[in-house]
């Protein structure tokens, strides 16, 4: 608790030291007025050319995921305890999956972009590095709380631990995989507007032309074609993943792990190997999940075409059939990576020795300011996302139209890039560090708000229906059952927070909202790659710090 009241009051003292005040918001005002006049009539690109900007964009995102998702499932094997061979390599896999998460993508991009040029291959490969931070993480917390049965029933049959992990592992923790992937799919998509600003084609790069030389009104057009396109993807793969989660939550006691537990089981229990009895019980088994398990364990490998192999078929063409429209739609091409291959040694050794260039003290003062931007925002986030988060939770929310109706906001505010709202409030507010905290105390309710209202939601309603019983008013129910429950897990995403808003302040410092960013920006634009490194250590080592401290805290709680 000490801890936290430190860190709240490190969150005052930097809304106060950036000069974060309601005077601040009357003077914008006037300024959010004349940019609205600058803005209007918005200038949209033609049908074809916005199609083209949206589908290269999307192909980008796509291949990006897909690499990181291929990347992080053999360092998820690795890392996970029960799938890893031995500590070492556990906790090998587990340090790459936090550098990768500690350092930005946008560092990657200035990085790549001098190794393959401007281009979508940049864009690919920074996502879909940072991503395994992500990806690789929670692919390994899925595999820790995999069922034990199905890879303890193939062991006793003799599997070796390859096909352990192939038919007892996987194959649960596969609907957890897509719906992860899914999820880093939304994220990558507002991250690819960022990195237009380094170089990476689609239409954040179409963004940073039009904004570089103030032509507002086209580049607030593609911003709202943004908008529209994240909210589009996010409904569309929240579905997915709501369909995915929901059928996994059957549970191991009616799915195809009981049933490989229960006929494996009975082969190994009989203390022989009885195939004429496998086989028998193969042709009499009537569900087909199960006809395909007792085929694995009896040894046969075809398993029958059902209606729900069809379908799982199909499922793949189609993924398939996405995956080459991304290639065809990005415009990479594999022999554009190889090519450029002989010139990264020469590309990384301009990065080294790490230099400042006879900037230290000014790098330590603004990743300092970094820190209070994300603190500031965090403070706001936290104010804002609570009451939001809260009558967006159905179990809190007076009628479900409430909750809908702020589950909606939630969505539009996560729709919006956080480098879109910086660009709004540097307009409004000037450059600075005051619209770099408004931008992500803002943004940050399309993060917090969704976390806050399903931790609420997923309390035990036990206490809630008691304190209900005895006559307590909504409000005696929400402070005195709801709140005390989720709070635990209101404080570890309000950690998440803090951890994400650091690297996204870093990011909104490219465009003006101050911050380190702008340094690491200029640095990469006059070839001063040894500063570039320099930075780039300096915002690991505070990436981490903040990990290790959440990491610490929510062992705490």
């Amino acid at each position: 608790m000490l801890v936290l009241l430190v860190l709240l009051a490190a969150s005052l003292w930097s809304v106060a030291e950036l000069r974060i005040n309601v005077a601040t918001f009357v003077d914008g005002a006037h300024q959010a007025v004349a940019f609205t006049r600058r803005t209007l009539p918005l200038d949209f690109p033609p049908v074809l050319e916005i199609l083209r900007l949206c589908g290269q964009t999307l192909g980008i995102v796509i291949l990006a995921t897909l690499l990181s998702t291929i990347l992080s499932v053999p360092l998820a094997l690795l890392a996970a305890s029960n799938t890893t061979p031995n500590n070492p390599s556990r906790l090998g896999a587990r340090s790459l999956i936090v550098v990768a998460r500690a350092v930005p993508d946008v560092v990657l991009a200035i990085a790549f972009v001098r190794i393959f040029g401007i281009g979508a291959l940049t864009g690919v490969l920074a996502m879909g590095l940072h991503s395994i931070g992500m990806i690789g993480k929670m692919y390994a917390d899925a595999i820790e709380h995999v069922d034990a049965g199905p890879p303890t029933a193939l062991r006793a049959t003799g599997a070796t631990r390859l096909q352990q992990i192939a038919g007892g592992v996987l194959p649960a923790v596969l609907p957890a995989f897509v719906a992860v992937g899914l999820h880093r799919l939304d994220i990558n998509l507002r991250v690819s507007v960022v990195l237009g600003f380094v170089g990476v084609q689609g239409i954040g790069f179409a963004i940073a032309e039009s904004m570089a030389v103030l032509d507002f009104q086209r580049g607030i057009a593609l911003s709202l074609v943004v908008l529209l396109l994240c909210v589009v993807v996010e409904l569309i793969s929240g579905s997915i993943r709501t369909a995915l989660l929901g059928r996994a939550a059957a549970g191991p006691s009616r799915g195809i792990a009981a049933g490989v537990t229960r006929l494996a089981t009975r082969r190994s229990a009989s203390g022989k190997a009885d195939d004429e009895r496998l086989d028998l019980d193969v042709d009499l088994v009537r569900d087909p999940r199960l006809r395909s398990a007792a085929a694995l364990v009896s040894g046969r490998t075809t398993p029958p075409w059902t209606p729900r192999r069809i379908a799982s078929a199909a499922y793949a063409a189609i993924t398939l059939a996405v995956i080459a429209a991304s290639f065809i739609g990005s415009g990479i091409s594999p022999v554009e990576f190889f090519e450029s291959l002989p010139e990264t040694i020469h590309s990384i050794g301009l990065f080294f020795p790490p230099q400042t260039g006879g900037l230290f003290g000014t790098l330590f003062e603004q990743l300092l300011v970094t820190v209070q931007i994300a603190l500031a925002a965090t403070l706001f986030g936290v104010v804002l996302s609570l009451p939001i988060g809260a009558l967006a939770a159905r179990n809190v929310a007076p009628t479900p139209g409430v909750a809908n109706a702020f589950r909606l906001v939630i969505l539009l505010i996560r729709g919006i890039p956080e480098l879109i709202l910086g660009i709004v409030f540097v307009v409004i507010t000037g450059l600075g560090e005051v619209a770099g905290a408004v931008a992500l105390g803002i943004g940050a309710v399309g993060l917090l708000g969704k976390l806050v209202a399903d931790s609420l939601e997923e309390v035990d309603a036990g206490p809630e229906h008691a304190l209900q019983a005895t006559g307590g008013s909504r409000w005696q129910v929400f402070f005195a059952a709801t709140l005390p429950a989720g709070s635990r897990a209101l404080v570890a995403h309000v950690l998440y927070l803090l951890d994400t808003n650091i690297r996204s302040a870093t990011l909104l410092g490219i465009v003006g909202a101050g911050g380190i960013g702008f340094y690491l920006l200029s640095a990469s634009q006059v070839l001063q790659f040894g500063v570039v490194t320099t930075i780039l250590i300096m915002i690991f080592v505070t990436v981490m710090l903040v990990e290790l401290l959440a990491l610490w805290l929510r062992g705490r709680f």
